[in-house]
């Protein structure tokens, strides 16, 4: 099993405020031989709406010396869980957590504008020191 991020119990602490019950820790995933960690499973349930949300998040500080390195690792990683996902759990929707000053510092410009545009990937963007998810991109889907 892989190590795990240097912020995955700020995550965790995270969902769990903003409502999600975390599931897996990590969500494995078996394809052919092979076994995929993702960080964390969850869902959340609205008694209100009768319906159901399951994600799959993917932790990444972005600690290299290069953020373009980093998140060509990201992405590629992304994808991988992403169609794995697709194939084991449709129903559950994989996000990419990270943190505040990174989705500032990458995703507003113009590579990480790009990505979200094209919907290459979801992000669950954070503030590790409050704990706290600033925002979706883009929200989980209801599922009813």
């Amino acid at each position: 099993m892989p190590a795990r991020d240097q912020h995955h119990a700020q995550v965790r602490k995270a969902l769990v405020k903003d409502g999600w019950a975390i599931t897996h820790a990590p969500l494995r995933l078996r394809w052919g031989q092979r076994d995929l960690f993702v960080d964390l499973g969850a869902e959340q349930l609205l008694a209100a709406e009768k319906s159901e949300k399951k994600i799959a998040v993917e932790i990444k500080s972005f600690a290299g010396p290069s953020l373009i390195d980093d998140l060509e690792k990201a992405i590629g990683q992304f994808v991988l869980y992403h169609d794995v996902l697709a194939n084991l759990e449709p129903e559950r929707v994989l996000y990419l957590a990270v943190t505040e000053f990174i989705y500032l510092d990458l995703f507003a410009e113009p590579v990480g504008q790009l990505l979200l545009e094209k919907r290459r990937i979801r992000l669950m963007v954070f503030n590790p020191e409050t704990e706290v998810i600033q925002q979706w991109t883009p929200e989980p889907p209801i599922v009813r």
